[in-house]
């Protein structure tokens, strides 16, 4: 399995037959230089889209057309996006799991946060923020969206299990690496975190340091540079 940070909120996550793109925002992302982009996408078959807000969606429908991937969100958004062009996966709701290929699934779990999207000028509602617990390979990873630490994360913990963790930690629109630590300890027992959401402007959070110096002992926390592959 590679892990491939995109930048901010965005990731490629390459496992079994599946190349999966979450939130893939490209231009205007600071993270993510021009010449990254076309890697960044290339042989994408599914995207998964955790919210509405534009750092989030911006590009999918035109990486779906290119690419021809599918996406697969919440009801709301995932309908407002097919009506737009964009390759229909599917359209599910909390407590929800798809087959992504043959050997990958998708299960969508609550998130802390807010979603709409402007829409002929006005912010519309979206439908609920979400993230998604992914399971391929034997791993199992939470990939939290948006979100502010909650409660139910101690249910999303004991009840998947999950080994791997993507978590924002930039703070100010989602909890900081701090409440990302805390949590790591209080409801998972992840062998690797991922934070994200982080560096992307000054008012986020630059560093991870918190979030490493306040995780579980035995927990791996990577930090990684944007398009370098972690391999799990």
């Amino acid at each position: 399995m590679n892990i491939i940070w995109l930048g901010h909120g965005s990731f490629r996550i390459e496992i079994e037959d599946q190349v999966i793109l979450v939130d893939p925002w490209l231009n205007g992302n600071p993270m993510l230089s021009e010449d990254q982009h076309s890697a960044a996408i290339e042989n994408a078959t599914q995207i998964l889209v955790t919210h509405g807000h534009f750092d989030h969606t911006a590009d999918i429908l035109q990486i779906s057309r290119d690419t021809g991937a599918p996406v697969s969100g919440i009801f709301e958004l995932a309908n407002y996006l097919f009506a737009q062009g964009a390759v229909e996966g599917d359209a599910f709701n909390m407590g929800g799991t798809i087959a992504l290929g043959e050997k990958v699934t998708a299960s969508m779990v609550p998130a802390s946060h807010s979603s709409t999207a402007e829409v002929d000028g006005t912010p519309r509602y979206m439908g609920s923020e979400a993230g998604f617990i992914l399971r391929g390979e034997g791993r199992c990873i939470y990939i939290s969206g948006d979100t502010s630490l909650m409660a139910d994360m101690a249910w999303i913990g004991d009840y998947y299990k999950p080994d791997i963790g993507i978590l924002s930690a930039g703070g100010h629109f989602t909890m900081d690496m701090e409440m990302a630590a805390y949590a790591t300890r209080t409801y998972f027992n992840f062998n690797v975190v991922i934070p994200c959401h982080y560096r992307t402007f000054p008012l986020l959070e630059q560093s991870a340091d918190a979030l490493i110096n306040g995780t579980t002992p035995g927990t791996s926390v990577i930090a990684p540079e944007v398009m370098e592959v972690v391999k799990l």
